[in-house]
C-alpha cells in the first residue's frame, strides 16, 4: 500500500481515538481491543495491506516490543511514590517473586503434562506468559503519584517488576534445549542470569535515577540552567540505563523501572513537606490532561502564569523544581507510550493470520486466565494485608500482552526451532488476544464497582 494510504489510515485512527477516548472509558471496551482488530483488518485476515509473519519479522517485533515495554516500565515507575520503607511495596515483590514462581511452575507442569512439550519448552513457556503487562494494563495500575490504593500499586509494581524477574526463566528454558550456557549444575545460571542480573539491573537503575535527578535538580536550582527538554531528560534517562545495565549483563527492563523509582523518591524528598495546589484541591486520578492541569498549578505556585516562560521559573523554583520535573517527565512519558501501544497491539493484530489456530489449546489458555494466575495471587499474597476483593482483582487482571511477545520473539531470535517456534507463537498469541479481549471487556465495569464499594476515607491509602 502506498504511503499515502497509510498516512491517511494512521491519522484517521489516531484522531478517532482522540476525540473518543473519554467515551471509551466509560464503555466496556479498551483501545487495545480497537488496535488489535485494526492489525487484524490490515492483515491477509481482511484487506491484505500488510504481511507481518513471525518466522519473517522477528527482529523487528522484538525491537517494537522492547521500545514500548521501556516507555512503558519508566512512567510505572514514576508513578510509584511510595516510600520504599512502606510497607505496601512488599506486595508487587510478593507478586514478582513468589507468584512469579508458583506461575512458571504450574504453566511448566501443564505444559509438560497436558500440552506435551519437552521440560525446557514448558519452562520456556512459563518465562514467556508468567509476566504481566504493563503497557495494556494502564486501567488498573496507579494513574497518579497520589493514588495510595493497594490494588493499583500492587499491579503497578509487578508489572513493572516481573518484565524483568521473568527473563532468568526464559533463559533456563532455552538452557534446557541446548541454546544457551547454563553451566555446570545450573552454577552460571543462578550466580549470572539470576543473582548478577537482577543485581546490576537494579543497581544501575537506582544510582542512574539518583545520580541524574540530583545532577539536574542542583543546575536548576543553583544555576537555572538544564531547564526544559524535559522530553529529552526523559529518553536520555531510559536509553542510558538500559544501555548501561545491558552492557554490565543486568537486565534493562529492570534497570529502566528502578530509574523511574529512583527518580520519583528524588522528587519526594526534594519536595518534602511541600503540598502542591492539584493536591490541595484533591483532583480525582486523570490522564495526560490531569497531569498538564497539575503541572500548571505548580507554576502558579511559583507565582506564574502557565506559558513558556513562566514554566521555566517554575521549573527552577526551588520549592517546585523537583514536582515540576518529575510532572513534566510522566506526562510526556505517558504521551509517547499512548503512541507506542497503538504500534505494538496494531502488531500484534497482524500476526493472527500466521499463526497456525490448530496448535491452540484453549483450555490451556482458560486454565492460565482463570486458575493458575489466581492460585499464584492466593499464594503470593498469603496472609497480606489486602482484602479478599483486592486478591480477586488482582488474581484476575493478569493481563497478558507485549512483554510476552517480547520474550516470544527473544526465543524465536535465540535459535527456537521451527516447529517449537510455531508452536510457542500458537499458544502465546492466543493468551494475549484472549487477555486482550477478556480483559478491556471487564476491567470498565469491576474496576467501577471496586471504586464505589470502597471507603473513601481509604482510596488514598
Amino acid at each position: 500500500m502506498e504511503i499515502a494510504w497509510w498516512s491517511a489510515v494512521a491519522g484517521l485512527l489516531l484522531l478517532v481515538m482522540a476525540l473518543s477516548d473519554s467515551l471509551l472509558a466509560r464503555l466496556p471496551l479498551s483501545t487495545s481491543m480497537l488496535y488489535l482488530a485494526v492489525g487484524a483488518a490490515v492483515s491477509p485476515l481482511w484487506l491484505d495491506w500488510l504481511q507481518v509473519a513471525p518466522a519473517s519479522h522477528t527482529r523487528a517485533l522484538e525491537r517494537i516490543a522492547e521500545v514500548v515495554l521501556l516507555l512503558s516500565l519508566f512512567g510505572s515507575g514514576l508513578k510509584m511514590s511510595l516510600g520504599l520503607s512502606d510497607g505496601r511495596w512488599l506486595l508487587p515483590l510478593r507478586l514478582a517473586i513468589v507468584a512469579m514462581l508458583v506461575t512458571v511452575a504450574l504453566i511448566a507442569g501443564a505444559g509438560v503434562a497436558w500440552l506435551g512439550l519437552p521440560l525446557g519448552a514448558a519452562i520456556l513457556l512459563g518465562g514467556i506468559l508468567a509476566p504481566t503487562d504493563p503497557v495494556l494494563a494502564s486501567d488498573v495500575q496507579v494513574a497518579e503519584p497520589t493514588d495510595r490504593d493497594r490494588l493499583r500499586f500492587a499491579l503497578t509494581g509487578e508489572a513493572g517488576l516481573n518484565d524483568g524477574t521473568a527473563f532468568p526463566f526464559v533463559l533456563l528454558g532455552l538452557g534446557l534445549l541446548g541454546l544457551h550456557d547454563l553451566g555446570s549444575s545450573l552454577w552460571r545460571w543462578l550466580a549470572v542470569d539470576v543473582l548478577w542480573g537482577v543485581g546490576i539491573g537494579i543497581g544501575v537503575g537506582a544510582a542512574l535515577g539518583t545520580l541524574v535527578g540530583r545532577f539536574v535538580l542542583y543546575l536548576r536550582r543553583t544555576h537555572k540552567e538544564a531547564v526544559g527538554l524535559d522530553n529529552f531528560l526523559a529518553l536520555g534517562l531510559i536509553g542510558l540505563t538500559y544501555g548501561l545495565a545491558s552492557l554490565a549483563h543486568g537486565y534493562g527492563f529492570l534497570a529502566v523501572f528502578a530509574a523511574g523509582v529512583a527518580l520519583r523518591r528524588i522528587e519526594q524528598r526534594a519536595s518534602a513537606g511541600v503540598k502542591t495546589a492539584a493536591e490541595a484541591a484533591a483532583a480525582p486520578p486523570g490522564k495526560a490532561e490531569a497531569r498538564r492541569q497539575r503541572s500548571a498549578d505548580i507554576a502558579a505556585e511559583a507565582h506564574a502564569d502557565p506559558d513558556v516562560s513562566h514554566a521555566e521559573q517554575a521549573a527552577t523554583d526551588p520549592k517546585h523544581a523537583p514536582a515540576y520535573m518529575a510532572h513534566a517527565m510522566l506526562s510526556f512519558n505517558e504521551q509517547i507510550e499512548r503512541i507506542a501501544e497503538v504500534v505494538a497491539v496494531i502488531a500484534v493484530g497482524t500476526l493472527l493470520w500466521a499463526v497456525d489456530w490448530h496448535l491452540v489449546s484453549w483450555g490451556f489458555v482458560a486454565l492460565l486466565l482463570v486458575v493458575i494466575r489466581p492460585i499464584s495471587v492466593l499464594v503470593g499474597l498469603a496472609r497480606s494485608k489486602t482484602s479478599p476483593s483486592q486478591r480477586g482483582l488482582i488474581g484476575w487482571f493478569g493481563i497478558r500482552g507485549i512483554g510476552s511477545l517480547y520474550y516470544l520473539a527473544y526465543a524465536i531470535n535465540h535459535g527456537l526451532a521451527p516447529d517449537m517456534a510455531a508452536t510457542m507463537v500458537a499458544l502465546v498469541l492466543s493468551v494475549v488476544v484472549v487477555s486482550i479481549v477478556v480483559h478491556g471487556i471487564s476491567v470498565t465495569p469491576l474496576m467501577a464497582l471496586y471504586e464505589r464499594t470502597r471507603p473513601a476515607a481509604r482510596r488514598l491509602r
